[in-house]
């Protein structure tokens, strides 16, 4: 030990005499336990001391508003991973965090082991909202933080010394592994010099700055009720904290005795709830982000399975089986692997654990030996297979079962209980698919809603791969959703937070959606739209049409064109398929439709003033109101539409696109002669320099509309011709984006058509279209040629 440590022989032989006297004494009333969270070797030797010490009672670190909640724990009927969940709020702050328990966790274990033997086990630390305030950059976090213990200068010169990567894996050579062939007592002496050792790297101060000092402060007091009820009390804590709970009750410090008591001021003051949920072996795995506890969930699952069948050489057999399962996953991924390379690998396993000193070959081995033996070649992002699923393999998708209990949330009851209807799979973790036929089953359509529901309130549960978006207005023509849905107790735990809304998942909807309505301002009338068409998605009828008189307000109130436009174009579409999102009232919504278009004419006029940024979306209002003004609806026809266009062409300040788009659609309706359309845009290209650089933003307008008027008629390609020959290089080069960008509006069928009607015009063949242009300096050195060539036969009188 002392050669590991480097510390000095009086400072362990402290440790010594403090372990046998204090912490590990079969003989006292307390008896001291500390665990690293999540270790099988813990709750392996926790099983032998708990038989041996027959304690009358066990104290767990643990919050304790979690108390009332042990027996649902221990229930037969709960599966791990389970955890609780712990939300708190007040007047600074609100936040919640997680107590994570698996199979082989200590803390789980003691419980399972109280309740076999039918003594009582109870948690001792402070709730969360007591210690958060040192954590003010995490809001949801796990309780069982060990970051000061694996990120300690001992550790980090321990891990140096011995050439492990990690404190993971100092930890498993040192307990995990070598802890196994240890008496119990060895294994407790060991795991408390290390994490006491770890500990002594921190001042006072910071200890106080994390709230451990209050927390040991308080269950000190726990501890010593207990052993004044009870003869024999087992104390099981994280072995960070085993020190400070050693420490005399007159030794309490003065900054102690001042947070105890401010913990008892804002105890009244804070609301806090606990519930107990499913957890995932990917949540608990501490490579994906969680604070405490052993990474490779599934791994150290089975090496605690294998020790509860008492076998040995647990560490062996646990990498002859995952090395036989990774072979024949990578198989059926077409990988190239062959038994020899899993045999190669297993041997391998056994001789890094005899260079490394190891009884048996752990995790670590395995990943090496798994890179050595299966990767072919320089590991990349295209050989990496192997590692990707053994990584699979190791981490696990496990997620747990809580027992049927009353402290049961309803939103997540009616969540599960509408997830079995609509045969979701809420039972594993990973990524699952579901297809629906919208149209053709009504089931369908009712899983579609719950779907839309949670995404809603949980936006990380579900996801549209494809589909309809109804309020994008995209791929409107398909008949199928496809989604992609993930649940773990992330899931849960917002729904627990959505709980407040209602019991079920329709209520809290419903709620949720009716508060975030009342924030929308009065004119904003495309945000009410867009929420009527959310609730008519979830299957919220009732709330859609609570929204009417809302929208209808607005609609009067919204001075903008494009928000009103916006509107109309949602509020049609809720019109046109009102039957397939379940609206029977079709008056209400027709005069809501007939609201927005007659608003939206109203506005006509601010068009002449607008910003070019805002021209392109101009644009598409106007086209969506000339449809609806070509539409046979009676609410439709009226002749203000028509009225306003003639206004605008009469307005010498209307910018050249919106020119064009109108002169296109009134001339569609009939009111002016198509003429008309190469009348102005002649005026653009023989008019002054400016006026001829606003060609192309006309056309952009014409095209848009009307395609036509340059497909089939001579006149408008002419004039355009007669541009392109006027203009000076530099000029038609910065008009080439924008003319380009005008006849985008046309089909690759349609650009063919015109080719044919350009080559016509220049009285070439259509394949000299597609011929390579001349290089620019080749054309004017044939110029300067052309012209000494004219001066020559000049001269000459050729000429």
């Amino acid at each position: 030990m002392d050669r590991l440590t480097g510390k000095a022989d009086l400072d362990v032989a402290q440790l010594q005499t403090l372990f046998k006297s204090q912490v590990y004494n079969l003989n006292n009333g307390t008896l001291y336990f500390p665990i690293r969270h999540h270790s099988p070797a813990c709750s392996y030797h926790l099983l032998r001391l708990i038989e041996e010490y027959k304690p009358g009672i066990i104290l767990i670190e643990g919050p304790e508003s979690g108390n009332p909640l042990l027996q649902v724990l221990a229930d037969e009927a709960t599966l791990p991973p389970v955890s609780l969940y712990y939300t708190y709020e007040s007047e600074e702050e609100r936040a919640a965090c997680y107590y994570p328990m698996l199979r082989y966790s200590p803390e789980y274990v003691a419980l399972k082991e109280a309740s076999r033997l039918s003594i009582p086990a109870t948690f001792i630390d402070l709730d969360y909202h007591h210690f958060s305030k040192h954590n003010k950059a995490q809001r949801e976090i796990s309780i069982q933080d060990e970051t000061l213990l694996a990120g300690s200068e001992f550790i980090h010169r321990l891990c140096q010394k011995t050439n492990c990567r990690s404190f993971d894996e100092l930890w498993e050579n040192v307990f995990e592994i070598g802890g196994l062939e240890k008496s119990t007592q060895a294994f407790v002496q060991d795991v408390f010099t290390y994490c006491t050792l770890s500990r002594m790297c921190y001042s006072a101060e910071r200890l106080q700055s994390t709230g451990d000092l209050a927390r040991e402060a308080h269950m000190r007091s726990r501890i010593k009720q207990a052993g004044q009820e009870h003869e024999r009390v087992l104390v099981i804590t994280g072995g960070f904290h085993t020190y400070g709970l050693l420490m005399p009750e007159n030794h309490r410090t003065d900054s102690e005795e001042m947070t105890m008591q401010e913990h008892a001021k804002v105890q009244n003051s804070v609301h806090q709830q606990m519930y107990p949920m499913v957890y995932t072996f990917a949540e608990a795995d501490r490579l994906n982000g969680y604070a405490s506890g052993m990474p490779y969930v599934n791994y150290y699952e089975q090496i605690w399975t294998q020790l509860l069948r008492q076998k040995s050489s647990v560490y062996n057999l646990t990498a002859l089986d995952l090395l036989s399962r990774l072979t024949r996953t990578l198989r059926e991924t077409h990988e190239h692997v062959s038994t020899s390379d899993a045999i190669e690998a297993y041997s391998m396993v056994q001789g890094l654990a005899g260079l490394r000193g190891k009884r048996e070959g752990g995790v670590y081995e395995l990943m090496d030996a798994t890179l050595s033996s299966f990767v072919k070649g320089e590991l990349t992002l295209a050989s990496d297979k192997p590692l990707q699923e053994l990584h699979r393999l190791l981490t696990g998708d496990v997620i747990g079962k809580v027992a049927p209990n009353p402290f049961s949330i309803p939103i997540v009851e009616d969540f599960k209980e509408r997830c079995t209807e609509s045969k979701l799979q809420i039972r594993t973790t990973g990524q699952h698919k579901k297809i629906l036929d919208l149209y053709a089953k009504p089931d369908h359509r009712r899983q579609s809603q719950l779907f839309q529901c949670m995404v809603y309130l949980v936006p990380e549960f579900a996801k549209r791969q494809s589909g309809p978006d109804w309020i994008a207005q995209r791929d409107m023509n398909l008949v199928r959703e496809t989604w992609v849905y993930t649940y773990s107790s992330r899931i849960e735990a917002r729904l627990i937070e959505n709980s407040l809304y209602g019991g079920t998942i329709r209520e809290a909807a419903t709620r949720k959606m009716e508060e975030e309505m009342q924030g929308i301002p009065d004119h904003h009338s495309g945000d009410l739209a867009k929420s009527m068409l959310q609730a008519l998605l979830m299957g919220l009828q009732d709330t859609a049409m609570k929204l009417y008189e809302q929208v209808k307000s607005a609609l009067r109130k919204d001075g903008n064109f494009l928000s009103l436009c916006g509107s109309l174009h949602m509020l049609n579409r809720i019109q046109q398929h009102r039957r397939l999102l379940g609206l029977s009232e079709e008056q209400q919504l027709l005069n809501l439709v007939s609201e927005a278009y007659n608003n939206a004419v109203d506005k006509l006029m601010q068009l002449s003033r607008t910003n070019p940024d805002e021209h392109e979306a101009i644009v598409q209002g106007l086209k969506l109101l000339a449809m609806l003004a070509e539409s046979s609806e009676e609410h439709f026809r009226d002749d203000t539409f028509r009225a306003h266009l003639d206004e605008l062409l009469s307005d010498s300040q209307l910018p050249a696109q919106l020119e064009g788009v109108c002169i296109a659609i009134s001339s569609g309706l009939g009111d002016r002669l198509r003429e008309e359309i190469v009348d102005r845009a002649r005026a653009y290209i023989r008019g002054s320099q400016e006026q001829t650089r606003q060609t192309a933003l006309y056309l952009q307008g014409v095209f848009s509309v009307a395609r036509d008027a340059f497909l089939y008629e001579d006149q408008l390609l002419s004039e355009l011709n007669y541009m392109i020959e006027q203009l000076d290089y530099e000029e038609f080069i910065r008009m080439i984006p924008e003319l380009r960008l005008a006849f985008t509006y046309f089909t690759p069928m349609e650009t063919g058509l015109i080719a044919d009607r350009v080559a016509s015009l220049h009285q070439v063949e259509n394949e000299e279209m597609s011929w390579p242009s001349v290089d620019e300096r080749l054309l004017i050195q044939t110029k300067t040629w052309d012209e000494a060539l004219r001066k020559e036969f000049d001269a000459w009188k050729l000429i």
